[in-house]
């Protein structure tokens, strides 16, 4: 319920407490809010009330969840959409996402222009990111400096995530032309202002105008929103003088006006990888391997859900085999280790922390601790505090090489444990990750993404 007419509800279907507002657009209003039941922060987009048919409602759910399957370090992760009332009854669709601390590109640009550095790294990251949706066939629409993330790291430059998918078309060739246009008119591409067919490549070009913007300081195309969006039919914008050659001719192609000849975000990205590499004496960029990690916990898609009956088989099966009371399937996020199966433990989330001889809850090899009392790997460590004296597990490592968590059996008694029971329990981890991979497979296909399909670059 709302407090007032036309307030929205401090509690979104059940769940998410809003707090203080962090942003306002034409349509929309974005909250902090507190996910009650996972007990973390959030951002919610909440858009106004409308009157809308039922389908249509559906239709705009499928397509955030859709966005929310996406999973990349560069992007502002969508973890939920749902639909809440106002008091007259009027639907109120909301999208629930990753919650970034820090400033976006506009605010940072109220305190001075990037350096060439900076503008290389940040180019690197969105336009990495940018890539990976186009390859899902999804079209932005509304890049701006305002949707552009800045996450502070100490070794480099902020990192840039993209934000606000709000206005995004989910499939490239879905646009209609002639359709109105959305977006922001100083960063709109030539063929967003004539409402013509969009792709890819509108994108591409308004990134450049973020670019240009980002290194000079000033707005490509000034003035009233007319005059600023008619001002791209007639001329490009101009490229500084003092930028790197290399970025000056990246930039100048990204903002072509006739979007064939646009690069890819792809192929865009590359001049400002090699850039960066240089900087480094011709290392390439450092990786951030924990981002590639939680890239794929989110890919599997089960931080939020409950505790799993397929998992509840397996783990029940190897309590049996083994003669143990606890089984169980964690999956390690940043800051939690969430148990998706818990045969034998009421428990469904713990905090994340160094301990029980493991690294925050990941291990890399199969690890066998028979009595925590006598491992010297562990004795004095204060594994065993909660009456654990056996522990056996064997880290769930992903096809493309990340550990997500672990398939573990405990006892509160010492056990032995021979090598062929650690090849029984590999081979009970190894069907928990089919499990997983099947249903990313199916997920997949329902979306209309069936693995292994033709590279969209391609087809085009």
């Amino acid at each position: 319920m709302l407090d007032t007419p036309g307030s929205p509800p401090r509690v979104l279907s059940g769940r998410y407490r809003l707090g203080p507002v962090l942003g306002r657009g034409g349509a929309s209003t974005v909250y902090r809010a507190r996910d009650t039941l996972l007990g973390r922060d959030v951002a919610i987009k909440l858009f106004a009330a409308t009157a809308v048919r039922p389908e249509d409602l559906q239709a705009q759910q499928g397509e955030a969840r859709l966005l929310g399957s996406l999973n990349h370090p560069g992007l502002v992760m969508l973890l939920d959409a749902g639909v809440d009332f106002d008091p007259s009854g009027e639907p109120q669709v909301y999208l629930v996402m990753e919650l970034v601390e820090g400033a976006d590109l506009r605010q940072r640009l109220a305190h001075g222009a990037l350096d060439a550095e900076e503008l290389a790294y940040l180019a690197w990251d969105a336009l990495t990111a940018l890539d990976h949706v186009h390859q899902a066939g999804i079209v932005h629409r509304d890049i701006k400096p305002a949707n552009v993330l800045l996450v502070e790291t100490r070794h480099r430059p902020p990192r840039a995530k993209l934000a606000d998918f709000g206005i995004a078309l989910l499939r490239a060739d879905q646009t209609e032309p002639g359709e109105f246009t959305t977006g922001t008119a100083a960063y709109l591409s030539p063929e967003q202002v004539e409402g013509r067919l969009l792709g890819p490549e509108s994108d591409v070009y308004s990134f450049g105008l973020v670019l240009i913007e980002a290194f000079t300081g000033r707005p490509c195309f000034p003035g009233g929103v007319h005059e600023s969006a008619l001002a791209r039919l007639d001329r490009d914008p101009s490229i500084p003088a003092d930028l790197p050659g290399d970025l000056a001719r990246v930039i100048r192609r990204m903002t072509a006006r006739d979007p064939r000849d646009r690069p890819t975000a792809d192929e865009a990205m590359e001049p400002f990888r090699a850039h960066v590499a240089q900087l480094l004496g011709g290392a390439e960029p450092e990786r951030d391997p924990e981002s590639e990690r939680l890239d794929a916990v989110r890919r599997y898609n089960l931080l939020d859900t409950p505790p799993d009956g397929a998992f509840d088989r397996i783990t029940a099966l190897a309590a049996r085999l083994f003669s143990v009371p606890m089984a169980i399937v964690t999956i390690v996020d940043e800051d939690r280790i969430w148990l998706k199966s818990h045969h034998g433990i009421d428990v469904e989330e713990v905090q994340r922390q160094r301990g029980f001889a493991m690294s925050g809850g990941l291990h890399d090899e199969t690890l066998v601790i028979e009595d925590t009392a006598t491992d010297p790997r562990v004795a004095g460590s204060g594994a065993g505090r909660d009456g654990i004296r056996f522990f056996a597990g064997v880290p769930l490592i992903t096809p493309d090489g990340q550990n997500i968590g672990s398939f573990a059996v405990l006892d509160r008694e010492p056990h032995s444990f021979p090598p062929e029971s650690v090849a029984t329990l590999e081979d009970l981890a190894a069907m928990v990750l089919h499990e997983m991979e099947l249903r990313l497979a199916t997920r997949r296909i329902v979306m209309g993404r069936e693995p292994g399909s033709q590279d969209r670059r391609e087809a085009r």
